[in-house]
């Protein structure tokens, strides 16, 4: 494994640039009251939801405008500073640190959806438009975007990271999703990159090379995305099972026989107790099985006898419906808040979260020698997963005045992935590479890809200052 064993990495290496005073007085020149160098406002912008620590960017540029973002990106070229777009700041690996030092180009004013297209189920919107903030604006026209990664994330941000989610089962990712970009490159230019059509063979094939770039290769200032048509009918269910082994195999019986399940999430024990006590539920204490059917009422239906069948072969047992909107939205708002609920649970700790995914087939193998794992460490953790694809997550929850519970909840993670990636499957599936999963990736793809990576990197990005430190080292 390539990935660091010595405990070195748990802080971030720090190679801080110089931001000249000379850069700081153009922006302010140019930007006025949308660029601020208060330390709370910079403070702000130097962190994530990853539990790294680094020094805040010098300056914070609040653009407006795709004008705003390329005039920011000029300036910082010109003296060679780094510039770190930001979203709302849920990202998980360490994303928007400043590990370079540099400006931070806040994007979340630029929250304005510029056109639903119903006929052609497209919608482009600015990068600051949140996943609800889509759905909000296109629900009158009978459409959805399915892309539910459980934060209200930015679209911006959600395509830097090439996210998912829960709905990803039956509707994909947004590497999927994603079907044109507005881009600001390193050099200050606007480029365009793919159309709303449904395909295209021109050219080299930019917008999914954007697409998860996090950041390193452009600034994306427009997004086009699919839509679908909300279903005529939804119904979710729970269903509880003896053991994790259980609600795994029923998982993988179900996506085996090609059932178009919408939703399918794993949800442990330690997880459904956390849950019940932050969400007020009384929900079993055992391993859960939390679906989601979308068709017509006849499809729905049919959909859900068949799960029921193979959940009862499995010992799946307390199977309840939740078929009014209501009902389903606090049980997936439950769901969304099991991060929460879990942290909740230790008073002051911080949650370490991992992201493998493994072919189906081997999801059960993988999920319970970690378990073991886990269990045996004594750490308090949690486990959810988006099993219809093989993604899961587990959670160790660590008091930050322990090192010890730091250095082997990374043990944890470095034993998992390397598991994952002996079974076929990838270091992350949806959180993205950042910081924490830089020698995973070389582990995973191997020396050549990432020279490879390096090369468009340097072809794109000569000067390195877009979000640099990120995914590899140059």
């Amino acid at each position: 494994m390539n990935a660091p064993t010595d405990h070195t990495h748990l802080a971030p290496q720090l190679q801080l640039r110089e931001v000249p005073a000379a850069l700081i007085e153009a922006l302010q020149q140019r930007f006025g009251a949308q660029c601020s160098t208060a330390l709370v406002v910079r403070e702000q912008h130097g962190r994530d939801e990853s539990i790294f620590s680094v020094p805040p960017p010098s300056a914070v540029v609040f653009a407006q405008s795709t004008q705003d973002v390329a005039d920011a990106v000029k300036l910082a070229a010109q003296f060679k500073v780094p510039v770190i777009p930001f979203g709302v700041g849920s990202s998980l690996e360490g994303h928007l640190l400043a590990v370079q030092g540099g400006i931070s180009i806040d994007v979340s004013r630029m929250d304005q959806v510029l056109s639903i297209n119903a006929e052609d189920l497209t919608v482009t919107v600015q990068p600051g438009v949140t996943r609800m903030g889509v759905n909000n604006a296109v629900k009158s026209e009978g459409l959805f975007f399915p892309i539910d990664p459980g934060a209200d994330a930015s679209i911006g941000g959600m395509t830097a990271t090439r996210a998912s989610g829960t709905n990803a089962v039956r509707y994909g990712t947004m590497r999927e999703n994603v079907l044109a970009l507005e881009v600001v490159t390193a050099s200050g230019e606007v480029i365009r990159t793919g159309t709303r059509a449904k395909k295209s063979s021109a050219g080299y094939d930019l917008t999914r090379l954007m697409v998860g770039s996090e950041g390193t290769l452009g600034i994306m200032t427009q997004i086009t995305v699919r839509l679908y048509p909300l279903p005529e009918a939804v119904s979710a269910a729970i269903c509880s099972f003896p053991s994790i082994e259980a609600a795994v195999r029923t998982t993988i019986q179900i996506i085996q026989l090609g059932v178009p399940i919408a939703r399918v999430e794993l949800i442990d024990h330690h997880t459904v107790r956390m849950v019940n006590a932050h969400s007020k539920l009384t929900l079993r204490e055992e391993p859960m099985l939390l679906m989601e059917f979308h068709g017509s009422p006849l499809s729905v239906k049919e959909q859900a006898e068949t799960v029921q069948d193979i959940a009862s072969e499995f010992g799946g047992n307390a199977f309840e419906w939740a078929s009014t909107p209501e009902e389903r939205t606090r049980l997936w708002t439950a769901r969304h808040n099991a991060y929460f609920a879990a942290v909740q649970s230790r008073p002051s700790c911080r949650a370490i979260s991992t992201d493998t995914c493994v072919p189906i087939s081997r999801l059960a193998d993988c999920l319970l020698e970690s378990v073991d794992e886990a269990e045996a460490s004594g750490i308090p953790y949690f486990l959810v997963g988006h099993v219809g694809d093989g993604n899961f997550h587990f959670g160790y929850l660590l008091d930050p005045n322990i090192p010890e519970e730091r250095i082997t909840a990374e043990d944890l993670n470095h034993k998992l992935v390397a598991r994952a990636l002996g079974m076929g499957g990838t270091c992350t599936g949806e959180h993205g590479v950042g910081l924490h999963k830089m020698g995973f990736l070389l582990d995973e793809t191997g020396a050549g890809a990432v020279d490879m990576m390096r090369a468009i990197k340097r072809a794109l990005d000569p000067k390195n200052i877009l979000n640099p430190g990120k995914i590899f080292a140059m």
